[in-house]
């Protein structure tokens, strides 16, 4: 199956890959797959996390493979089916599944957001669904699946330590992030860092809405010097959110910088052809702010 369908940037959209758990749908932004291959044998490494199904190495790149079905409560998954191989966090991972179906183009607008009825925001491993043709397709967080079984793997809180002494300043920060957990973990290492001054939302909309408010009471350099966005966001994606302001002649000069998971040679490439000033991977909050200051501070 081709995952690279090609998608005009800063359009809001994003195509996701629907596959199937025990007759249940999932989804997967296409963004983050390299490729889909048939299940094959693994190797299984002694005292690993139970949904970690084991180890291959498909053309001497070696990939953890994880078992879905038991990150997702539902058992445990037999020989066969598919792996879908992925790429996020600068980390190779193959999921295990029973079927892909296809693959939905829609926009950020239309994904629906999982409200305290299905799981705790800071818990759930959904990050939205979509409802196509009378069926429901759960979108799920796989980056907090992958920091679920194995903590490393998320932000690296330690490298601020590494920054040393820092003096603390106003320059205003406004951040757009729809996990609440990574939302509170970068608030967290930024006041750390020195900067104290600062706005989070919980997506591109809210963002862009917050940047407009404050153009209209004139007070745009007060709340706003420097825009940090993730890409994957309901209602709006950091792409899009990137396009707004750059081809704004009132926020053209604000500094863009794309934190996320999905940041690799291709999205890289998306984001300059947007305007964005800095891309970093989210294991990455030490370069964060070392972007930060060169962007705020050495002007």
């Amino acid at each position: 199956m081709d995952t690279k369908i090609l998608l005009e940037n800063g359009t809001n959209e994003l195509e996701v890959l629907e596959f199937t758990l025990d007759g249940n749908s999932y989804g997967i932004n296409v963004a983050k797959i390299k490729e889909i291959i048939t299940y094959q044998e693994v190797t299984p490494v002694p005292n690993s996390h139970p949904s970690i199904e084991g180890i291959f190495m498909p053309r001497d790149t070696m990939i953890t493979a994880i078992d879905l079905k038991n990150c997702l409560q539902r058992g445990t998954s037999q020989k066969g089916g598919l792996f879908i191989v992925t790429n996020f966090n600068k980390l190779d991972i193959a999921f295990h599944v029973d079927q892909v179906l296809g693959i939905h183009r829609v926009s950020w607008n239309d994904i629906i957001q999982p409200n305290a009825t299905i799981s705790t925001t800071e818990e759930g491993i959904s990050t939205g669904i979509i409802k196509k043709n009378d069926k429901l397709i759960i979108i799920l967080d796989f980056e907090k699946i992958v920091t679920d079984i194995n903590p490393e793997t998320g932000l690296k809180i330690n490298e601020i330590d590494e920054l040393g002494a820092r003096e603390r300043n106003d320059v205003p920060i406004l951040i757009a992030e729809d996990s609440v957990l990574l939302n509170k973990l970068i608030v967290d290492s930024l006041k750390k860092a020195g900067y104290m001054n600062l706005t989070h939302t919980e997506n591109g909309l809210e963002a862009w809405n917050f940047i407009n408010e404050c153009i209209e009471h004139d007070d745009l350099k007060d709340h706003v010097r420097c825009v940090i966005t993730d890409i994957e966001m309901p209602k709006m994606d950091g792409h899009r959110l990137t396009k707004l302001i750059k081809e704004n002649d009132d926020t053209k000069d604000i500094p863009v910088v794309i934190f996320s998971s999905l940041v690799n040679e291709e999205m890289k490439r998306k984001g300059e052809a947007l305007g964005a000033d800095a891309q970093l991977s989210k294991p990455e909050i030490g370069n964060l702010v070392r972007e930060i200051d060169k962007l705020v501070l050495e002007v």
